[in-house]
């Protein structure tokens, strides 16, 4: 039954994933491939979607997938999946565990994660980068457009940072990159 497998496969992903929606693209990724629900380059099109419309990344994407596997019970289904443990989670720490956080011990496990999630963070992006360029690895097709595109975007915010000084807003390089795919495509 595809809702069971939908709410228990993102409901792993909801228990299992820290660090946020750029530390679960890979278990999403690989949810997603083994189970047959989306091929590589749908998946990343999923990914740019869920990043662009409003609210978390991970919680969109499960909806969305939920969404072309089930239609909308199953995107109820993927979210309630996705969001459960963390909701949970939330409510134990908030109710019981309120000066655990403090705990010395806590705090060190969290800093020694946070370098881990760097890397995940980083993999996926020079992954999700590298697919949209070149395409997946057993059928490589160079897209010159997406490279024009990335190096465009890159150029951008190099020089968006060094004259203005500061990040430059996402709702920008959304729009931005909208309209040179517009443009260019």
């Amino acid at each position: 039954m595809i809702y069971l497998a939908l709410f228990w496969e993102f409901l792993k992903i909801g228990m299992f994933s820290f660090g946020g929606a750029y530390g679960a693209i890979p278990m999403i990724r690989e949810t997603v491939i083994s189970n047959g629900w989306l091929d590589e380059n749908m998946f990343t099109n999923i990914i740019a979607v869920s990043e662009s419309t409003p609210g978390p990344i991970m919680v969109n994407t499960a909806t969305y997938i939920g969404n072309i596997q089930a239609g909308f019970l199953g995107a109820i289904v993927a979210t309630l999946g996705v969001v459960l443990p963390s909701f949970l989670i939330i409510l134990l720490i908030a109710s019981l565990l309120k000066n655990t956080l403090k705990n010395r011990y806590v705090q060190a496990a969290l800093n020694g994660i946070k370098p881990c999630l760097a890397g995940v963070i980083l993999a996926t992006g020079t992954y999700m980068i590298f697919s949209i360029i070149v395409g997946s690895i057993s059928s490589p097709v160079f897209d010159l457009t997406a490279l024009i595109i990335f190096g465009l975007l890159t150029v951008g915010i190099i020089l968006w940072t060094k004259f203005q000084k500061k990040e430059i807003s996402p709702i920008v390089l959304i729009v931005f990159s909208a309209v040179l795919g517009l443009i260019l495509y």
